[in-house]
């Protein structure tokens, strides 16, 4: 006896199987015969390994307009109204919003976010929130913490303290921000302090690195090369990178391998940084996405992040993964057949990759984590950003949507129209 079975559905690669889940824990997968507490009919559907988020601020979302509107749009702007916001809010405040934010998460899928978190301020209320809010998530949400010197961590006083602080307090993993450093020479400092301190503790480091149009800000360079010194491989990530697409290709023809290299991933955010970037430009005006496929070449991990929903630097989201590697297939021109798969597996499969998370997949003896989506294809779900039919997190169903009709009648002939043009 199943606790649930899943029949019929259609996975990313394109097989037709059922998966059959026990406890927390898929048990079965191919044509599996017995039977089950619960059946879900997922024939013609894709089912898909949950998504993932591998870049977020959840100690800042669903704050929109607090403690004002940036009005300027600008990365450094949305940076001064969050130093006002995080000396005001509450811990309960910061957990309600996290929550309703991971509420908003767990229905369409996301079952796995790292979220920075910043460290700045010697109270540390942020990190308090955000561990409380890893606790009450556990159950249906992995939730990685980033230690993160938004400040700086040279640049503000109390910096490094205070990262040291949060860490010890528990969060997962070590960032930084060099190019908000005082000098390019603290921000190459910072780097190599950070990846020493994440060696030393066996941690993964995720830094915010050269989120510029500066195509001189070059400290990705540096990271890939601590990164080899204290072998930390896939265990480290370059976030945002945009100074890349404004950087001579010469010189990138001699970054990128240096970035392979170290083994290393890169998270560009595309609904983000296309929003922040090239706000001095008049025209042509650039829009600052990193240069993914072109790493992806390259053999590196290369993931969509999310990184903001209705915060200082983001006024708009959904918590939709989909929507995210929907804008980053347009930006990244990613439009053959095979990129548009892949972009797909970037919200899935390689952003768990660079989050390190144990029993992903969807097969026998991986954690039964899932997402049923109206789609017959992950090209599909992004072209119609496909409702989630039902949502498994950890062998439990914990969201549903019904499946819904619309009905057209053009001159006198009547036809069934699927919900947002699905293809028969």
């Amino acid at each position: 006896m199943f606790d649930l079975l899943v029949r019929g559905g259609t996975l990313p690669d394109g097989r037709v199987c059922d998966i059959a889940i026990r406890g927390d824990r898929i048990v079965a997968t191919g044509r599996v015969e017995g039977e089950a507490r619960e059946v879900i009919d997922a024939t013609g559907d894709l089912v898909s390994p949950p998504f993932v988020d591998p870049h977020f601020h959840l100690d800042a979302t669903l704050s929109y307009g607090l403690p004002r509107v940036n009005a300027s749009g600008t990365l450094l702007e949305g940076i001064a109204l969050w130093g006002e916001l995080r000396e005001i809010a509450t811990v309960e405040e910061m957990v309600a919003r996290a929550l309703s934010y991971c509420d908003w998460a767990a229905s369409m899928g996301l079952l796995a976010i790292r979220s920075h978190v910043d460290t700045t301020p010697d109270h540390l209320r942020t990190v308090e929130a955000m561990l409380e809010v890893k606790r009450q998530v556990a159950g249906y949400i992995d939730l990685q913490l980033v230690a993160f010197p938004q400040d700086g961590l040279y640049r503000a006083r109390t910096g490094r303290e205070n990262l040291i602080r949060a860490l010890d307090m528990g969060l997962d993993v070590v960032g930084g921000i060099p190019h908000f450093e005082r000098t390019m020479a603290e921000g190459a400092e910072s780097l190599r302090d950070l990846c020493r301190i994440a060696a030393d503790r066996g941690l993964r480091v995720d830094i915010h690195c050269d989120e510029s149009d500066d195509p001189m800000s070059r400290h990705v360079e540096t990271l890939a090369a601590e990164v080899t010194r204290h072998g930390l491989g896939g265990r480290a990530a370059g976030s945002h990178l945009t100074s890349m697409h404004s950087m001579d290709n010469y010189y990138v023809s001699k970054l990128l391998p240096l970035i392979a290299e170290s083994g290393m991933a890169a998270i560009p955010n595309p609904l983000i940084n296309i929003t922040l970037q090239g706000r001095h430009d008049t025209f042509p005006k650039r829009r600052g996405l990193t240069r993914v496929k072109e790493m992806q070449a390259q053999g590196i991990t290369v993931g969509w992040g999310q990184d903001c929903v209705m915060d200082p630097w983001y006024s708009l989201g959904t918590a939709d993964m989909l929507d995210v590697a929907f804008m980053g297939l347009h930006v990244a021109q990613m439009t053959h057949p095979e990129e548009m798969a892949r972009c797909f597996r970037m919200v899935t499969e390689d952003n768990a990759r660079i989050m390190g998370l144990e029993g992903y997949g969807l097969e026998k003896g991986s954690v039964a984590s899932l997402v049923i989506l109206d789609a017959g294809s992950p090209t599909e779900a992004l072209r119609l950003r496909a409702e989630r039919l039902a949502v498994v997190s950890k062998g439990k169903v914990i969201a549903r949507r019904d499946r819904n009709d619309a009905r057209l009648a053009l001159s006198g002939r009547p036809e069934s129209v699927r919900r947002r043009h699905r293809m028969p």
